[in-house]
């Protein structure tokens, strides 16, 4: 169900548009703060009122002087993202959103609700993108068809999760008042996933820039053991990763377990051959002493043989890691069909069998196009077909 449509009116010029101060770092605020005369505590507040309280519009951070409020509204603007397309899956579990930038570039953000599953707690996820586009052309991706455009700032980045946030905020807000609230019900987002559009480790510094910003105690407070960064195998990043302060998550889109395999669908590993990215995983592992999640695209005929799960159980063989098994999300232009259940399960059985722990991804929004790339690449064929 479409919520809202794309916004005709074109970006105003870029001479025109304040910055978002969501772009600023906390050291960066605190010396903006300064400059409008005000003390250190002010921009402790200001901070909180953005982050932690999700304000739309300084008017709204009365803990602030209008003075000071009526400064900033004359130097920034808060969010950089304008929603476009809102759509909610059939069994409302899932919703994407397309959002415009303000040159007009088009990004995708997924908000995904899972219930108590057993022997998980009930979860918010939001999966966010780094890149409009992406440089990498991996075969099955939606997003890699459609090539890089630009990187994306801390602020586009950040803006993704509290536009969500607040979707589930709402949402608790109602339940509450309407007395039917459930214990399975989460006030906030939980997990957040940089595995939307782009490769956020080619985009390090704005990633971190904003992982600081969801992990910071008086900001969005989301625990770094909920935040994975995901990563088609950028080895020297990978190996810097394992040197940041933050105990985040690491998923690695593996898709084949030989350099023959994975040349075909994925081009980085021309640059990275599997050996390579493999030496980079143990090192990360001892360095941090953290799993890694592997991320498995099964491919019809392609990738999901019992060859290539018994060469890929030989990989991974004493490595801290978890595969996630993921049956492909066909795309309009691409070559690749979904796997037969069958064949998924045998597949997952050889890596069980062999000692790799590993999980089927439970699929959400697959009736809104939630997959990577694909609601923007619906809105870039309808704009196209409406000016022919």
């Amino acid at each position: 169900m479409t919520l809202t449509s794309p916004n005709p009116d074109p970006a105003p010029p870029e001479e025109t548009r304040l910055p978002s101060i969501l772009d600023l770092n906390e050291d960066d605020l605190t010396y903006q703060v300064s400059r409008l005369g005000q003390p250190a505590f002010r921009s402790r507040q200001l901070w909180r009122s953005l982050y932690h309280d999700g304000a739309r519009s300084f008017a709204e951070m009365t803990t602030l002087s209008k003075q000071l409020r009526s400064e900033l509204e004359e130097r920034f603007t808060i969010s950089p993202l304008e929603s476009a397309v809102e759509l909610r899956s059939a069994d409302g579990s899932t919703d994407k959103v397309l959002f415009k930038l303000h040159d007009g570039e088009l990004i995708e953000t997924v908000l995904m609700r899972y219930g108590l599953d057993g022997h998980r707690r009930a979860r918010r996820t939001v999966c966010i993108s780094t890149q409009a586009g992406c440089a990498l052309g991996c075969t099955f991706c939606a997003t890699g068809q459609q090539g890089f455009r630009r990187q994306l700032s801390p602020g586009e980045i950040v803006a993704q999760v509290l536009h969500m946030r607040r979707v589930i905020r709402a949402e608790n807000s109602e339940l509450i008042a309407g007395g039917a609230a459930k214990r399975d019900e989460v006030p906030e987002i939980t997990n957040v996933v940089f595995m939307g559009m782009g490769e956020p480790l080619a985009n390090y510094d704005n990633t971190m820039q904003s992982i600081a910003v969801m992990n910071h105690g008086q900001g969005m407070n989301i625990g770094a053991r909920h935040l994975t960064v995901s990563t088609v195998g950028l080895v020297p990043e990978i190996r810097k990763l394992a040197r940041e302060p933050y105990q985040l998550n690491l998923a690695v889109s593996l898709h084949a377990p030989d350099d023959e395999s994975r040349s075909r669908t994925m081009p980085i590993n021309k640059r990275y051959p599997i050996a390579r990215l493999m030496h980079a995983c143990r090192d990360y592992v001892e360095t941090t002493n953290r799993r890694i999640f592997f991320e498995y695209v099964l491919l019809d005929h392609e990738n999901d043989t019992p060859e290539h799960a018994r060469k890929l159980a030989a990989l991974l063989d004493g490595l801290l890691c978890h595969v996630n098994l993921i049956p492909v999300n066909p795309t309009e232009n691409g070559p690749y069909e979904r796997p037969s259940d069958r064949r998924s399960a045998v597949f997952r059985e050889i890596l069980r069998n062999a000692g790799i722990a590993n999980t089927v991804r439970q699929e959400k929004g697959i009736d809104i196009n939630a997959g990577c790339g694909q609601l923007r690449a619906r809105a870039l064929d309808d704009a196209v077909d409406a000016a022919g």
